[in-house]
């Protein structure tokens, strides 16, 4: 799928996507296709591992905390509110479509991550990396899977619950505890029982 599609239906469809990225391939952390959690054993990471993880966060929670009380204009919301059942949820996706460029940048999720409150109000509880499969690996000098500071990316293959052609995500839960681990897909502790989609 081309990144100007990819953009096209997140802006008009309401359709957006998932990503994530890394520094050190031997280092990192898989997920598998569509799980629910890390496929290693997240209890034996070493200390650098530790720390790079820790440094990801902290990059994450500097590049958004102009966001906590709510998204910008940049940001539209894709995908409603993406509940996981008895595994938690993801929550609202709200999708800058102007950075699906085939990169990843730690500065510059694509979405942003945010749990709707029963206010009416929502929490920002972290960030969703993205990239389309087919315009990473365009890159020649993209080697592997997107990698960021030790995590890899987790690949949605094609058929998905989205819709899209295949992608690369990585979640980065860094404003809200993930008892399943900082970089799983689902959040037990986020919710999708106060969405109104006549608020959003």
């Amino acid at each position: 799928m081309k990144v100007g599609r990819i953009a096209a239906q997140c802006k008009y469809s309401m359709i957006g996507l998932f990503a994530f990225v890394s520094l050190c391939p031997s280092l990192a952390l898989a997920q598998d296709d569509h799980s629910h959690m890390l496929t290693a054993d997240q209890h034996q990471q070493t200390p650098a591992q530790k720390k790079q993880a820790n440094d990801l966060v902290q990059i994450v929670r500097d590049a958004t905390r102009q966001f906590l009380n709510g998204p910008d204009s940049h940001h539209k919301l894709v995908f409603g509110c993406v509940s996981g059942g008895d595994f938690g949820a993801m929550g609202m996706h709200f999708l800058n479509a102007d950075l699906l460029d085939g990169e990843v940048v730690p500065e510059e999720p694509e979405i942003l991550l945010f749990e709707p409150l029963s206010n009416g109000d929502v929490r920002l509880t972290g960030v969703d990396y993205l990239v389309d499969k087919a315009a990473w690996e365009a890159n020649p000098e993209h080697k592997g899977p997107p990698e960021l500071h030790g995590q890899l990316f987790h690949l949605f293959d094609s058929p998905n619950r989205f819709g899209l052609d295949p992608f690369y995500t990585l979640h980065v839960w860094a404003w809200k505890d993930n008892p399943n681990g900082t970089f799983t897909n689902w959040n037990p502790n986020v919710s999708c029982d106060a969405f109104n989609p006549k608020n959003n």
